[in-house]
């Protein structure tokens, strides 16, 4: 099921940070709340080998999200507790020390069940014992979310797990979005900041084809 367009599910889930705290976040809230926008990234597991090169890639650019007026936050189904292990463990042995920015926790796995994002295939349920077992790790692909000041998501991507994300991509999309909400107007393929934008009717498709015949 698509989310773009609906409001990210209300429900707090444990996160921990850099300082071992353990805590709970709304990602609705925490989008109205503080009337931000979250870039929302979920990884399979900590302690891997394409996970460590994304959550260090999202802190680099920590301080682009921040310009642009948005939280930065993670997310697999490891516990708070593997979580704070791997923050403490340092870049040469595959860690994350370093990365500021706070991590769900969803260990019971009840956001990622609703976004429907678990590596779950070929479920066969056994009516003489009534046990369900399924084929898979049961852990999150590389979902991303992009959810804006009042709670809506506008832009979802899942990822399998061998492919790493572009994050200058999340921050093209937040441009386009904030120039949406700010100027009324679409952004085209391949916008930028700092390009041509276009009106959303005939006359503004027309116009913006011509000047861009290439």
């Amino acid at each position: 099921m698509a989310f773009v367009g609906k409001k990210f599910p209300n429900l707090s889930v444990n996160a921990m940070n850099d300082l071992g705290d353990t805590f709970k976040i709304n990602i609705l809230e925490e989008a109205q709340k503080n009337n931000k926008k979250i870039v929302l990234f979920w990884y399979p597991k900590d302690f891997t080998f394409v996970c460590p090169t994304e959550l260090r890639a999202f802190q680099a650019a920590l301080p682009e999200f921040e310009k642009r007026n948005t939280l930065v936050i993670g997310a697999s189904c490891d516990t708070a507790e593997v979580h704070f292990a791997w923050l403490n463990t340092e870049k040469d042995n595959g860690g994350i020390e370093g990365v500021t920015y706070p991590l769900l926790a969803d260990s019971n796995r009840n956001l990622a069940s609703i976004l429907g994002i678990l590596d779950i295939t070929n479920e066969t349920y056994d009516e003489e014992t009534g046990v369900v077992t399924v084929e898979g790790d049961n852990v999150t692909y590389r979902a991303t979310y992009l959810i804006d000041e009042e709670g809506t998501i506008f832009h979802e991507g899942i990822n399998h797990m061998p492919l790493g994300r572009n994050v200058n991509e999340y921050l093209r999309l937040i441009d386009a979005y904030t120039h949406v909400q700010e100027k009324g107007e679409v952004c085209p393929a391949n916008w930028e900041e700092g390009k041509e934008a276009m009106t959303a009717d005939r006359k503004g498709v027309a116009e913006y084809l011509a000047a861009h015949s290439n």
